[in-house]
């Protein structure tokens, strides 16, 4: 009966693969939107004489490569430069995002499209005047009004391999503290850009396809296995 299990274990990592394409589709139009792949493993098991390979459910990740920024010319939405992350005060800690569509609050905090805080490199909420004029952002995130430098965006790297969880719509929470950027060589802030989600639209609809066959292939191997062992109950049990 191992080849029932082992067709089983392919529908359950095939739906568990559907749910994150599916939820990929759904954000594809959702700025600083992360990707979220899952990464699957053969489990053997000892079964009568021989190693069955199983397939296990999958442990999901998030995809860090970088979206594509667009070109909005609004002074308050930034789009970070290589593997650099935003920092925001969520209900619970500090959370980071690369969705930069920033706008002043009414007391004057600048604030993220879900009305978070940002924050600057030292974990302070960020305050502009709304009546001082424009405001300049330099690719290394200095802020300036009227020719007076009022504050500095903060720039984050979140720490290799650091497990991410999800917040919000595009935030995530790393297992380790992240670093504040502090050579922009290569990394840095675009005013006026914002970034878009780093979902592939057509490669994600390739692998809905995909994953569609795999999960109607196992279905009618389950159905030939349940076949198989009817007619051999028939054959073999008393008349």
């Amino acid at each position: 009966m191992s080849g029932l299990y082992v067709a089983l274990s392919v529908q359950m990592a095939a739906e568990r693969r559907m749910a994150t394409i599916a939820s990929n589709i759904a954000n594809m139009n959702t700025p600083g939107y992360r990707a979220e792949e899952v990464k699957f493993e053969t489990v053997l098991s000892q079964a009568g004489a021989g190693d069955v390979a199983f397939i296990s459910e999958g442990g999901s990740y998030t995809s860090l490569k970088a979206g594509n920024a667009v070109y909005t010319g609004n002074p308050l939405d930034l789009a970070p430069q290589g593997d650099a992350w935003f920092a925001v005060a969520g209900p619970q800690g500090t959370m980071y995002t690369r969705d930069g569509r920033f706008h002043i609050g009414p007391n004057g905090g600048l604030r993220t499209v879900d009305d978070l805080p940002v924050l600057d490199a030292g974990g302070t909420q960020i305050t502009l005047d709304p009546a001082a004029g424009p405001v300049a952002v330099g690719s290394d995130g200095a802020m300036t009004q009227a020719g007076n430098r009022i504050g500095t965006v903060g720039l984050f790297t979140l720490p290799a391999g650091a497990e991410l969880t999800r917040q919000g719509s595009s935030a995530v929470v790393p297992d380790r503290p992240a670093t504040v950027v502090q050579d922009f060589t290569s990394l840095g802030i675009r005013q006026g850009y914002v970034e878009g989600s780093n979902v592939d639209p057509i490669l994600e609809m390739t692998r809905l396809i995909n994953v569609q066959r795999s999960f109607e292939m196992a279905a009618q191997a389950v159905q030939q296995g349940e076949d198989t062992t009817t007619e051999a109950i028939r054959a073999l049990g008393p008349s």
